[in-house]
């Protein structure tokens, strides 16, 4: 996954080209679409507004950089989802590093339209009132999945994953608006620090003095303005990272469950079943297995 990315990022300073988005197709049904979009704009690159004619729930997988709407901007990073409603314009920018490569669900209107009926409601706002999603337990499996289907695309049932995530997002979303609150340039420029600091040792051991003291901050308002930021912990953010990292090495190798979980971060075996557990509503072993029974079929 990081290497299609870094060869992307690698290539383009080769050519000096501008950075640019480039979307390869995964899957697409009647009113839906998934995509693997790989983007490679940079600081020195300027932004551009684009306008959507789909509903897109996009899950980042790597790098991070910011969206902005006429209603807010926020940051993005791996694991979260960004949220865009139809007919909204909107621009990307990567102010604080270089690149970012995401799964995103599209859907047409009135596909969605009905979507949300089934699950909130009709009546139900096609504006999402937020702009970002971070990793909230009961998302982990569906990122963890949207994440598997770059590596093994045919192991993974994207028209179920899309209606799943679309139901999930309405789901959470109904009733319960998330503050659009903006922080200030220098707030996103160090948190976007720790968050690619997390991304490249997630499998070590971090404490948040250690990240606190990366960005210049003391170690309670590092804690407030990161979770402001990015809508979750940095403990629950790396926590998330190592959980994903695991579920796709269990899914993608015949690696033990003990050697899956020390590499992936997790201290004692014991530790890791009960998290992974607590996350994904099975233990490793069983989730192995049913992943590798769906497969067959």
């Amino acid at each position: 996954m990081r290497d299609v990315l870094a060869k992307a990022l690698a290539d383009r300073a080769l050519t000096g080209c501008p950075g640019d988005a480039v979307a390869h197709p995964l899957a697409s049904g009647h009113g839906w679409r998934v995509k693997d979009v790989v983007c490679t704009s940079g600081p020195e690159d300027s932004p551009v507004e684009e306008k959507n004619d789909y509903v897109s729930i996009a899950v980042v997988v790597a790098g991070s950089f910011k969206y902005r709407s006429e209603r807010g901007s926020v940051v993005l990073s791996p694991g979260s989802l960004l949220l865009g409603s139809a007919d909204e314009s909107f621009e990307c920018s990567h102010e604080h590093g270089s690149g970012d490569r995401c799964v995103s669900f599209n859907y047409e209107p009135a596909f969605f339209e009905n979507l949300a009926a089934d699950s909130v409601g009709k009546g139900a706002s096609l504006k999402f009132p937020v702009h970002r999603l971070p990793e909230l337990p009961s998302l982990i499996p569906l990122t963890a999945e949207a994440q598997l289907g770059l590596h093994l695309p045919r192991s993974v049932n994207f028209e179920e994953l899309a209606l799943e995530l679309a139901g999930r997002v309405l789901t959470t979303l109904d009733g319960a608006p998330v503050s659009m609150k903006g922080m200030t340039a220098r707030d996103e420029r160090r948190i976007a620090t720790a968050v690619r600091f997390i991304e490249l040792h997630f499998r070590q051991p971090l404490r948040l003095e250690e990240l606190s003291v990366l960005v210049g901050l003391s170690s309670y308002h590092f804690l407030r303005t990161f979770r402001q930021v990015i809508g979750v912990t940095p403990h629950q953010f790396l926590l998330r990272r190592r959980l994903r990292e695991a579920a796709l090495q269990l899914r993608t190798t015949t690696r033990s469950v003990l050697d899956i979980a020390l590499d992936a971060g997790f201290g004692d075996l014991s530790h890791f079943n009960h998290t992974f557990r607590s996350a994904f509503g099975t233990n490793p072993t069983k989730y192995r297995a049913s992943s590798r029974n769906l497969s067959a079929t």
